[in-house]
Order: structure tokens, then C-alpha cells, then sequence
């Protein structure tokens, strides 16, 4: 006999219609007043002021401190706030805080990787195009054509 019809196991919620799964069944806080439920919006607080405090410092970077620091150190503060803002949000809310290291390792590398794959195609077409534009030989030969 399969473990599909066995009723005490909770597989058979995530199986088929899932309705159950959202409607309440699975829930387990039933009194919102509870220790759990309690400790659960107090985490839920401490992850929005966090945000909000990141969000607020990238705020007050670009109204302020843009104009008198560097453009590449803006960019990199930036760029640096959004992926801390980005892999708390993913940490927390998608749940990969909660897995084990070798998984988290196991989405992190190849995303890692596609970034990298971007950055370098990015680069590698600017070369192409400054190549392009400012080689000799295609300025000489647009010369020769126009005589």
C-alpha cells in the first residue's frame, strides 16, 4: 500500500487539491494570542523595521550624499544596501535561511555564476563597441568610400 492513502500523514494535503493546505487546515496557530503567534508578528516587526532602516539609508544616500561622494561609491553602496536587502528578503520570507547550508550553496553558486555571465557580457559588448568605434581601419575605409 502507498503512502499516498494514508491519512495521517500530511502528504496527502500537498497532493492534488490544495485547498486544504490554504484554507486553514494546516494551521497552527489557532489562538492568535499565543506565545507562537505573538513571537511570529513580533519577527515579522523586527523584519520590517530592518528593511525599512536599509531602505531609508539608501534614501538619505541618494538625496544626501550623492552629490558629494563619488559616483562609483554611490554605486557600490547602493548596489551593495539592494543585495543585503535582497538576500534578507530571500533569507527570511522565501525560507532559504531555514534550509540546510548545502542547499543554500546549491542556489547561490549558479546564482552567483548567471550575475558574473551578465557582468561579463555587459563588459564584453562595451569593448566591442569602443573597438568598433574607435578602430582605424573602419575610419580609413569610411574616408575612402565618401571620396
Amino acid at each position: 500500500m502507498s503512502s499516498h492513502s494514508n491519512n495521517n500523514s500530511i502528504q496527502h494535503l500537498y497532493e492534488g487539491d490544495q485547498s486544504k493546505l490554504y484554507s486553514g487546515v494546516m494551521s497552527h496557530h489557532h489562538d492568535v494570542n499565543s506565545d507562537e503567534s505573538k513571537a511570529q508578528v513580533k519577527r515579522i516587526w523586527k523584519i520590517f523595521w530592518i528593511l525599512l532602516a536599509i531602505t531609508l539609508v539608501e534614501v538619505v544616500m541618494g538625496m544626501k550624499l550623492s552629490h558629494s561622494m563619488s559616483k562609483g561609491l554611490v554605486n557600490f553602496f547602493f548596489l551593495a544596501l539592494t543585495v543585503l536587502k535582497a538576500g534578507y528578503i530571500v533569507s527570511v520570507f522565501m525560507h532559504l535561511g531555514d534550509e540546510i547550508k548545502g542547499f543554500i550553496v546549491t542556489v547561490l553558486i549558479p546564482l552567483v555564476l548567471f550575475v558574473w555571465f551578465i557582468i561579463a557580457f555587459l563588459a564584453d559588448g562595451g569593448f566591442w563597441l569602443r573597438m568598433n568605434n574607435e578602430s582605424s581601419v573602419r575610419h580609413t575605409t569610411a574616408v575612402h568610400a565618401t571620396k
